[in-house]
């Protein structure tokens, strides 16, 4: 893996993940690590999306993300779609310790085979974990687990009704009301937000394809972060 840092529009620090491997498959184990020092900002995006491809029988792909953000600090966790293949089997997990008064802005987007392509997906293990801690206490938590026949549950209309591609995004911040009309006002038919609790909101988007799901993700990351995407999404 490598982390390049380009030039950016803000004045946050931008950093790009890219994994010089080309995707992921079973067996791989990948951590990244960032801390986010009192008083900073840094934007922590991939130079494309990330594929999980076909793994052997028994062999899983490990993919950990822990992040802390000190005092008055910004995190901005934004990495493009995680494309996972037919066969594909990865177990992934994102852990964020904030600070009494620091902000957190995350999406992850997750895209069930490529639906120009005609892919269907027979079968994949996919557990997704996301674990936020504000000074140790746990602010927010979510779980997904899809083993087995990924087409037929997503096309099943209480979950899916037929999508192929999904995001969670998030917004820890003390003024993350202030966001929710804005931010429900670009929502469609297939994905809501919420106001969870004080100083915390949280959209989930369904759409039946990856481009679809951009035409309302980018303008919702571009609302809640004040500022322009990281140039690498529009590449």
């Amino acid at each position: 893996m490598k982390l390049l840092f380009p030039q950016s529009r803000t004045a946050a620090l931008t950093g790009i993940v890219i994994n010089t491997a080309g995707g992921i498959t079973g067996g791989d184990q990948f951590e990244i690590t960032a801390d986010v020092a009192p008083d900073c900002h840094m934007v922590l995006s991939t130079q494309a999306a990330e594929r999980a491809y076909r793994a052997q029988p028994g062999e899983v792909a490990h993919l950990r993300n822990v992040i802390s953000v000190g005092q008055g600090a910004r995190m901005d966790w934004l990495p493009q779609e995680t494309m996972l293949y037919d066969n594909a089997a990865l177990c992934r997990s994102l852990e964020v310790d904030l600070a009494e008064d620091s902000r957190l802005l995350m999406a992850e987007p997750v895209l069930f085979g490529r639906t120009a392509m005609g892919e269907v997906l027979n079968h994949i293990f996919f557990r997704d974990s996301i674990n936020i801690k504000r000074d140790g206490q746990i602010l927010f938590a979510d779980r997904t687990l899809i083993d087995g026949d990924a087409t037929n549950l997503l096309n099943n209309s209480a979950i899916g009704a037929g999508c192929n591609a999904m995001a969670s995004v998030l917004l820890a911040a003390p003024d993350a009301e202030r966001f929710l009309d804005p931010a429900r006002a670009l929502m469609p038919s297939t994905a809501g937000v919420s106001l969870i609790r004080d100083g915390l909101l949280f959209a989930r988007l369904l759409a039946v394809d990856g481009f679809t799901l951009r035409k309302t993700l980018v303008p919702l990351i571009e609302l809640l972060g004040a500022a322009p995407i990281p140039k690498t999404w529009m590449i």
